[in-house]
């Protein structure tokens, strides 16, 4: 009767080890998914543009780089300066920010930043390379 009863013991322990295991990986898992953000096609954001949602198109190139061209109505917030402040030019972390570089790298790296500074509705679309919309000067 000890046996058995020592052998459940021993299973109850490693069974309960196990479930707390499972959760916080899942607690961790469910931390990183509110820190992120989301990948979109271009034209998943063409269509999200033509919407009056509140949303903001940031470019997240150099000035020369904006300057040389860029999306009708884009914001330029350098990824090099977006850090641990939040950008004066995004107040609102609810508000829907559409991201872009040239290539689709800066716009990765500038919005797992801002996401990680607290923005919660961001969408990065890639490259300015490979845009099929309107561009201006």
């Amino acid at each position: 009767m000890k046996r058995i009863t020592s052998l459940l013991l021993v299973l109850f322990i490693c069974l309960t080890g196990c479930n707390a295991k499972v959760s916080t990986e899942t607690t961790s898992v469910t931390s990183e998914q509110a820190l992120s953000y989301k990948q979109i096609s271009q034209e998943e954001a063409i269509q999200m543009m033509a919407k009056d949602d509140g949303h903001i198109i940031v470019d997240v190139r150099r000035q020369d780089e904006y300057d040389a061209g860029h999306i009708p109505g884009a914001i330029l917030i350098p990824n090099e300066s977006i850090d641990k402040e939040r950008p004066k030019e995004l107040p609102d972390l609810d508000q829907i920010i559409l991201v872009y570089c040239r290539s689709g790298r800066r716009s990765k790296e500038a919005s797992e930043k801002l996401a990680k500074t607290g923005y919660k509705n961001i969408y990065e679309f890639g490259g300015i390379i490979t845009w099929p919309g309107e561009t201006v000067k």
